[in-house]
């Protein structure tokens, strides 16, 4: 090895000289099929280092990255090469090949040499699409200019203060948000990473304590797993400077029940894809019971719902933010009517800043539903079960959950009256054509049969009502 190791998977370690040469290859055979500058590349892969060397690759050539998830199906992959206009794909995943040429990162990278005529960055040309989903159905597309995802880097390494001494591993799927920021914010900084093919509770210890992490990533199901393994005391987590608790609000019964059993406090932040980090608690003197203060760079303030006025400390109403670090807008074009006002990006989260400046979330504005940091959109449910023959009608609601963050409550009426085993094996039906149809993620927890779903005269689903009548907490 040429220097110290950077980044490691399973049993292989990369230095930085070595990601370079693997980069610079990547980039060179890109090139030659036609990928440059203002060129939209979709990357599908799994969780693996090639993932990371086709992003530096693509940035190398002045081209954008379109991450699409490798839970997502054939129509959601569609859409998404659709709506971007990729023009050249990447990845190991079987449905993005069926439907346009791709180069296989199971191929043998070849290493190459950086001493070569590549094109000058543009900072104010996309750089990374990602999708988040929209209240009209399929997934919309999220840019992020070289300027603005560069910035979302500096705030996430100043937020966490992570230093070229730290040491990190990712069980998060890159193509989040999350993913992408951790594991270019710390190559970015020299620190050194570890890729985990998927979550597993004990590979995710059992790390800890042998490369003697020093901070962890955590989502609500890896919280609630680690609250509930009842093996957690026999790790030395004691590397452990804190967990960050992302994509979700913090449950405080699960975040104290770990620090009690292994004394690592926790690091609440708040992010989006359309600005990946808006708010982060200090290193030292975090608190539950909020997602933290601005993070450096960031801006924000609390506006009506009603009539649009900023509102003082303490008052409930929709958190505005603004920085460099937002998006340069939505694809399609048309998604970004009210998305960012005046510089002001819009979260559709519902809460409140006191006079120290402490982010306090309660509700969001917006119908999606967020699972394991996921956004969901219950259009894009609802339109897979109205297309099943026994289904009159539908609508889908999130409840919270502990473990998710969200549940999806999928209610339907039926077209003709069955019996109760009928229901049974028909609410089975229903979730595995979902399952189908759309990522995982997107199943319902729960089908339940109502006899009618209640709308305005316009048609409009009245979710808070379905809520209100049929909704229940698994929060522990």
């Amino acid at each position: 090895m040429d220097g110290p190791a950077a980044l490691a998977f399973e049993e292989r370690s990369y230095t930085l000289p070595q990601l370079d040469a693997m980069t610079f290859g990547l980039a060179a055979v890109l090139a030659d099929r036609g990928v440059g500058p203002g060129e939209r590349v979709a990357l599908m892969s799994s969780n693996r280092p090639e993932f990371v060397v086709a992003v530096r690759a693509i940035w190398r050539l002045g081209a954008a990255v379109v991450l699409i998830s490798p839970a997502y199906k054939h129509a959601e992959v569609e859409h998404a090469l659709a709506v971007t206009g990729a023009s050249h794909a990447v990845g190991d995943n079987p449905v993005l090949a069926d439907l346009m040429p791709m180069y296989s990162l199971d191929d043998q990278i070849e290493p190459g040499i950086g001493e070569v005529s590549w094109p000058d960055k543009d900072p104010d040309a996309d750089a990374l699409l990602v999708f988040s989903s929209g209240t009209t159905g399929m997934p919309k597309a999220v840019r992020h200019t070289h300027r603005s995802f560069g910035a979302a880097v500096r705030h996430w390494r100043e937020a966490l203060e992570l230093t070229a001494a730290d040491r990190l591993q990712i069980l998060t799927p890159p193509s989040h948000i999350l993913g992408i920021l951790n594991v270019i914010t710390a190559l970015d900084t020299g620190a050194w990473v570890r890729l985990h093919r998927r979550f597993d509770l004990q590979l995710m210890l059992s790390h800890i304590e042998s490369d003697r992490i020093t901070i962890e990533m955590a989502v609500a199901p890896i919280a609630l797993a680690l609250a509930s393994d009842p093996d957690l005391e026999k790790y030395d987590l004691s590397s452990l400077r804190y967990i960050m608790w992302g994509a979700t609000p913090v449950t405080p019964s699960i975040a104290e029940r770990v620090t009690s059993r292994t004394g690592v406090p926790w690091v609440p932040a708040y992010g989006a894809s359309e600005l990946p980090v808006i708010a982060c608690n200090p290193i030292h003197g975090a608190r539950l019971d909020s997602v933290g203060r601005a993070a450096a760079g960031v801006t924000l303030r609390v506006v009506s719902t009603e009539g649009g006025d900023v509102l003082g400390p303490g008052q409930a109403g929709e958190i505005w933010a603004r920085s460099e670090s937002v998006m340069a807008g939505y694809l399609p074009a048309e998604a970004n009517s009210d998305a960012l006002i005046d510089g002001w990006y819009r979260t559709g989260d519902i809460g409140t800043i006191d006079g120290d400046g402490w982010v306090r979330l309660t509700d969001r504005s917006k119908e999606m539903i967020k699972v394991k940091g996921f956004q969901v959109a219950p259009a894009e449910i609802e339109a897979v079960l109205h297309g099943h023959p026994a289904v009159r009608d539908c609508a889908v609601f999130g409840v919270s959950d502990a473990a998710t963050g969200e549940a999806i409550i999928a209610a339907v009426t039926v077209t003709e009256p069955v019996d109760t085993d009928e229901l049974s094996e028909l609410a089975i039906e229903l979730t595995e054509l979902i399952g189908d149809r759309l990522a995982k993620y997107k199943r319902p927890s729960e089908v339940i049969f109502v006899s009618d779903i209640p709308r305005l005269p316009s048609g409009k689903v009245l979710r808070r009502v379905l809520k209100e009548r049929y909704g229940r907490s698994s929060d522990k």
